[in-house]
């Protein structure tokens, strides 16, 4: 593989999760150094412990300013950010409760707006590339449910353009990275089998969840140089589910 990353060092939010790990290995194989950050300190630790590269941790809330303000100053250069953490909620428009709106718009909203406000200035001192995770659920009305989840995801389309245009003649190109329905461990435990599952699956048109590592993939490209003529594009990685 070309270590098309090599000597970046990128930071990644939410890397424990699935999509996490996978982003983690890929960067690394690519040549990056990666600091994996999320709220749970010893899982970072666990996640590290199995990567063979360059690695620092780092407990990072993304809804949280002072953390954010912490990491930054710790981190003396920076080339990439990749804006991964995420919560959902299956909610519909009339059934979602406010505390698990206001969670999801917290983590999947706020948290990627806070990580372009605090790693902006460091992104525009070497230059450098930001890559949100949206998601088919922020651009099409999916399944009908999830609305806190759909809404944050909306949000972060909007805030990748504008962010994109912002920065367009300062060196900093901010692109998302938009999944479909991908088949982490934390997917198949809470639906295999299910309806849902099945809904996923029949309104793909490839007729297969994707892998983390495409995912992955995708990210690793817009990172890097080979997308250096990139920025404000969304990167569909659904199977086919948005062009139904």
């Amino acid at each position: 593989m070309t270590a098309r990353l090599l000597d970046h060092t990128v930071v990644l939010t939410g890397a424990t999760g699935g999509l996490g790990t996978a982003i983690a290995s890929r960067l690394i194989e690519e040549g990056a150094e990666v600091v994996l950050t999320d709220v749970d300190e010893d899982r970072c630790a666990e996640l590290a412990a199995t990567l063979r590269g360059r690695t620092r941790t780092a407990v990072l809330d993304v809804s949280s300013e002072q953390d954010w303000a912490g990491l930054v100053g710790r981190l003396g250069r920076l080339d990439g950010l990749v804006n991964n953490a995420g919560v959902g909620s299956l909610g519909t428009v009339v059934d979602e409760t406010r505390a698990r709106w206001d969670d999801v718009i917290a983590i999947d909203q706020l948290g990627t707006w806070l990580g372009m406000k605090y790693c902006g200035p460091l992104l525009e001192d070497g230059g450098g590339a930001v890559v949100n995770i949206g998601s088919i659920l922020g651009t099409t009305g999916g399944l009908g449910n999830s609305v806190a989840y759909a809404a944050a995801k909306g949000a972060v389309r909007s805030l990748t353009l504008n962010a994109a245009l912002h920065w367009a003649t300062s060196g900093v190109r901010v692109n998302a990275v938009v999944p479909g329905f991908i088949g982490t461990d934390q997917l198949h435990e809470r639906f295999a089998g299910t309806d849902r599952h099945r809904s996923m699956l029949a309104n793909t048109p490839m007729g297969r969840l994707g892998r983390p590592a495409e995912v992955a993939a995708a990210v690793a490209f817009l990172l890097s140089e080979d997308a250096a003529y990139t920025t404000g594009t969304e990167l569909l990685v659904d199977g086919g589910w948005s062009a139904r």
